[in-house]
C-alpha cells in the first residue's frame, strides 16, 4: 500500500512503482544555474540521488530558473529523495556563489503518470524533452540534441555511453523501437525533429503544465482504491513497504554482523568509536536517513557529532560537509 503525505499543505502520494513529472522553479523564478558547473554539479546529485532510492529517470530538462524530469519510484520515496537533491544542492550553490538561503521557491510539483499505460509516460518525456524548442532556445539549423542539458541527447547514445541511472527503454517501446540499436536512434531522432516542428495535444499540454495528475479516465478512481487518504495532520495510511528507515535498519543489522558486533554492544562503545563511524558512513551514502536517526540508532550522541565524525577524513576535517540533508529549501 502506499502513502498519502498529508500535512498542511496538498497531499503528495507515494507508491512503489510511480512515475512523477517533477517541476521545480527558483525562489521568485530566479536562476538556480548561474553556470554549466552549476548544471554538472545538479546532475552529479541527480546520480547520486537515484544511487541512494533507486529512482530511475526516463528525462529531465535543466533550464534556466526552473527544471524537469520524470521519474520512476520503485521504493515508495519521492519525497526523501527530493528533500536531498534539493537541499544538498542549495548547500552546494550558496557556497559556490556565496550565497544564503532558499534557491527554490515553494514546493515542488510533482504530477503523477499513469504506470500502467506507458502511453502517458511517453507523453510526458515528449513533453520535457520539447521544452527547449517550445522556450526558443534553438535557433535556426540547431538540432533537440543541441541542447546539451536535456536527457534527450542521452536517448541518441549506446548504452555504454549514457549514465546508469537515465533509462531510456520504455519510452522507445512506446515509440515501438524496442530494438535500441543504431537505426532505431535515428529513427527516434526523425520523430522527435517532427513533434518539435507539430504541435502537442492542446488538452495534454495543459494537463501538464496545470494539472497533478495524468493518465486514463479510471486513474483517479485507481489512485482512491490503492491509497485510503488520511485527513488528519500527521496520520499517514498502514505502509506495507520498505520504507528508507526499514533499509537502514537492514544496513545496520548487516553491518553488526559483518563486524561481529551484536545491538548490546552499541551502548558499550564509545560514541566516536571507527565502526560506528564506518556505519553512519555507509548509511549516508546508501540512503537518506538523517544524521539525527543515525546518531540515535548508533547511539552516537547527537546529529552535531555525527556531522564532525563524517567530516573527519585526513586534512579534509575541516572542510564544510555538505551532504547532510539536515538544512533544506522550503519543500
Amino acid at each position: 500500500m502506499g502513502r498519502w503525505d498529508s500535512m498542511a499543505r496538498p497531499l503528495r502520494i507515494q507508491y512503489e512503482g510511480a512515475i512523477y513529472h517533477v517541476m521545480s522553479r527558483g525562489n521568485r523564478r530566479e536562476r538556480i544555474y548561474g553556470n554549466d558547473g552549476d548544471r554538472l554539479a545538479f546532475l552529479e546529485l541527480l546520480g547520486r540521488a537515484c544511487a541512494k532510492t533507486g529512482w530511475q529517470v526516463h528525462a529531465y530538462c535543466l533550464m534556466s530558473n526552473h527544471f524537469h524530469a520524470v521519474i520512476e519510484t520503485p521504493q515508495a520515496n519521492l519525497v526523501a529523495g527530493m528533500k536531498w537533491l534539493l537541499g544538498v544542492y542549495t548547500q552546494r550553490y550558496n557556497h559556490r556563489h556565496a550565497a544564503s538561503g532558499h534557491l527554490f521557491g515553494g514546493r515542488y510539483k510533482a504530477m503523477l503518470i499513469d504506470e500502467r499505460d506507458p502511453a502517458y509516460l511517453r507523453m510526458a518525456c515528449d513533453y520535457v524533452h520539447l521544452n527547449p524548442a517550445r522556450a526558443g532556445l534553438l535557433g535556426e539549423g540547431r538540432r533537440l540534441e543541441d541542447y546539451a542539458w536535456s536527457s534527450y541527447p542521452e536517448y541518441l547514445k549506446p548504452a555504454r555511453k549514457r549514465p546508469p541511472w537515465v533509462r531510456v527503454d520504455r519510452v522507445l517501446a512506446e515509440h515501438g523501437l524496442g530494438a535500441n540499436d543504431a537505426a532505431a536512434r535515428r529513427e527516434f531522432r526523425r520523430r522527435m525533429e517532427s513533434s518539435r516542428r507539430g504541435a502537442m495535444n492542446l488538452e495534454a499540454l495543459e494537463k501538464l503544465r496545470t494539472g497533478w495528475r495524468l493518465g486514463a479516465p479510471d486513474f483517479l478512481e485507481r489512485l482512491v482504491e490503492r491509497h485510503e487518504p488520511i485527513t488528519g495532520e500527521g496520520h499517514r495510511g498502514e505502509e506495507r513497504r520498505e520504507t528508507d528507515e526499514v533499509r537502514a535498519e537492514r544496513i545496520v543489522r548487516e553491518e553488526l554482523k559483518r563486524l561481529g558486533l551484536k545491538e548490546s554492544d552499541l551502548p558499550k562503545r564509545a560514541k566516536g568509536a571507527s565502526e560506528k563511524v564506518a556505519i553512519a558512513r555507509k548509511l549516508r551514502r546508501e540512503t537518506t536517513t538523517t544524521q539525527k536517526w543515525i546518531a540515535n540508532r548508533l547511539q552516537m550522541g547527537g546529529w552535531k557529532n555525527v556531522a564532525n565524525l563524517l567530516g573527519q577524513r585526513g586534512t579534509a576535517s575541516k572542510r564544510q560537509d555538505f551532504s547532510d540533508p539536515m538544512i533544506f529549501t522550503r519543500l
